[in-house]
C-alpha cells in the first residue's frame, strides 16, 4: 500500500470520526437536558413502594374493636366521602389492623382509606396529586400531555444515538494501557480529567443505560402504538397491562367505574385465599353477573396474575405470567427491571447507579462543551467531507427502522439543514455547518 493510499485512508478515518462526533454533539445538545430530568425523576420513582409504604403507615395499627363491617359497607363509606363518586377498586388489606383502600372516581380519581371496623374515613388523597404520580407524569410526559410524551420519546431516541456514537468515539485506537479507557486519569489536568470522567463513566453504564432507554419505549406514544399493532397480529391478542399515556389510564378507569357493586363474602374470601402477590385489587369484571376480578398489582410484573371470581366464590378463569405471549413476557420482565423490582434490592441499586451515571456524563459533557466552545458559535466539531462506510449506513437504517420517531426527526433535520440553515451564512457558521478550518482532533 503506497503513501498516498495510507494518507487517504487516514483522512477518511478522521473525517468519519469527525462526522460521528458531530452527531454525538448534536444528539447531546438536544437530549442532555431531558436525560438529566428523566434520570432524576426515574431515580425518585424507583423508591415508589418504599415511599408509599411510609406514607400509609398512618393508616396501619388501627385499634381493633368489634366485628369488621362488610366490604360493601366499607366501599359505600368511601364513595359517600367523595361527591359524585363511583367505585373503581377495593384493595385487600394485608393485616387486620390496616385501613382498607378504596379507589373512587369522580371528577378525578381518589384513594380513600376506611377503618374496616367503624366505617370512618381515616384519610383520602387525590391520586393525580400524589408525589409519585406527579413524578411519573413528569418522567413520561413532562406535565405537557401528548406534546410532552412525544418530546420524551424523541429525547430517548436521540439518547440511544448519543450512546451508540459515544461508544464509537470511546473505542481505543492508539491507546497504551487502560488509563482513560476503563478508569479515569485524575492527575493530568482538568481537560483530561473531564474527558475521562465523561468517557469512562459512559462505557461503564452504557449497557445499563441502553437497557433503560429501550425498556422504556413500550410506554412511549409512537413506539408503543407501533408495538400495539405488532401485538395485534397475535391469534388471540390480550389487553396489555401498560399504557402509553396518562390519558389512556384515565380512559381505562372511566370504563371500569361503576355505580353499583356487591362484593360478597364468598368473593372476598376466595380472593384472600388465592395468595396473589400484594397489593391485590378487586374490581368489577361483569356487573350483570356480579363477576369480579382479583388482580395482583405487584411492581415485579412477572409475579402478577388476574383471577376472575363469580358471585358464589368459584373461579371462572385465571391468567398469570406463564400464559402471556412471548412478547408480553419480554416486555413485562423489561418493565420490572426498568422500575427496579425484578431481582430485589440489587436491581434498585443498579437503577440508581445508572441514573447517577447518566447525570454525571451529562454534566461532564456540558463542561467539556463549555471548555472547548469558541466565542460566537455553538461549538460543534467542524464538518469534514466524508464517505460513510457500509457499517455506518446499516446502523443508521437499523436505528431509523427501530426508532421511527428518530427517523422522522432525522429527515426533518436534514431537510431543514439543506433547504434553510446552510443558506443563511450567520446561522450556518454558528451551527458549525460551514467554514471548516483547522485539523481534526480526536480528543
Amino acid at each position: 500500500m503506497n503513501t498516498s493510499t495510507l494518507l487517504t485512508n487516514t483522512n477518511n478515518s478522521r473525517a468519519l470520526y469527525r462526522t460521528i462526533w458531530r452527531w454525538h454533539f448534536y444528539a447531546g445538545i438536544f437530549s442532555i437536558p431531558f436525560v438529566i430530568l428523566l434520570s432524576i425523576t426515574g431515580a425518585i420513582y424507583l423508591f415508589k413502594p418504599y415511599y408509599e409504604s411510609w406514607q400509609e403507615n398512618q393508616f396501619h395499627n388501627l385499634p381493633v374493636s368489634g366485628d369488621r363491617l362488610s366490604a360493601n359497607e366499607q366501599i359505600q363509606a368511601a364513595i359517600d366521602s367523595i361527591p359524585n363518586g363511583k367505585f373503581l377498586s377495593y384493595r385487600l388489606p394485608q393485616n387486620p389492623d390496616e385501613a382498607v383502600l378504596v379507589n373512587v372516581q369522580a371528577e378525578s380519581n381518589w384513594q380513600v382509606f376506611v377503618n374496616p371496623y367503624t366505617g370512618g374515613v381515616v384519610g383520602k388523597q387525590e391520586s393525580g396529586w400524589q408525589l409519585m404520580n406527579i413524578v411519573k407524569t413528569i418522567h413520561g410526559e413532562l406535565l405537557l400531555g401528548t406534546t410532552g410524551s412525544i418530546l420524551v420519546e424523541l429525547a430517548a431516541c436521540w439518547a440511544i444515538v448519543l450512546i451508540v456514537t459515544g461508544l464509537y468515539l470511546w473505542w481505543p485506537r492508539n491507546a497504551s494501557g487502560m488509563a482513560g479507557i476503563i478508569y479515569p486519569r485524575l492527575r493530568e489536568g482538568k481537560r483530561i480529567f473531564w474527558r475521562d470522567l465523561h468517557a469512562v463513566t459512559g462505557i461503564w453504564i452504557s449497557t445499563l443505560a441502553l437497557f433503560l432507554l429501550i425498556t422504556g419505549l413500550p410506554w412511549a406514544l409512537v413506539w408503543g402504538a407501533a408495538l400495539k399493532e405488532v401485538r395485534a397480529f397475535e391469534i388471540a391478542p390480550v389487553q396489555q397491562d401498560w399504557t402509553q399515556s396518562r390519558a389512556q389510564e384515565h380512559q381505562h378507569w372511566r370504563a371500569q367505574a361503576s355505580d353499583s357493586f356487591d362484593l360478597t363474602p364468598d368473593i372476598l374470601s376466595r380472593a384472600e385465599t388465592l395468595q396473589l402477590a400484594a397489593p391485590v385489587e378487586l374490581s368489577i369484571a361483569n356487573s350483570h353477573h356480579n363477576s369480579w376480578k382479583a388482580s395482583s398489582q405487584s411492581q415485579n410484573r412477572p409475579q402478577r396474575a388476574d383471577v376472575w371470581i363469580s358471585s358464589n366464590g368459584s373461579i371462572e378463569k385465571q391468567s398469570g405470567f406463564a400464559e402471556k405471549k412471548l412478547i408480553d413476557k419480554a416486555i413485562g420482565v423489561g418493565i420490572a427491571a426498568h422500575e427496579g423490582y425484578l431481582f430485589g434490592w440489587f436491581n434498585l441499586v443498579l437503577g440508581v447507579l445508572t441514573c447517577a451515571g447518566l447525570i454525571l456524563i451529562s454534566v461532564s459533557g456540558f463542561v467539556l462543551w463549555r471548555r472547548r466552545k469558541p466565542d460566537g458559535v455553538l461549538g460543534a466539531p467542524p464538518a469534514m467531507p466524508a464517505s460513510s462506510g457500509i457499517a455506518v449506513i446499516v446502523i443508521t437504517f437499523a436505528l431509523a427502522i427501530f426508532l421511527p420517531l428518530m427517523a422522522i426527526s432525522l429527515v426533518a433535520l436534514l431537510l431543514c439543514e439543506f433547504l434553510l440553515l446552510r443558506r443563511i451564512n450567520t446561522i450556518g457558521h454558528w451551527l458549525g455547518l460551514k467554514n471548516y478550518t483547522g485539523k481534526p482532533s480526536d480528543s
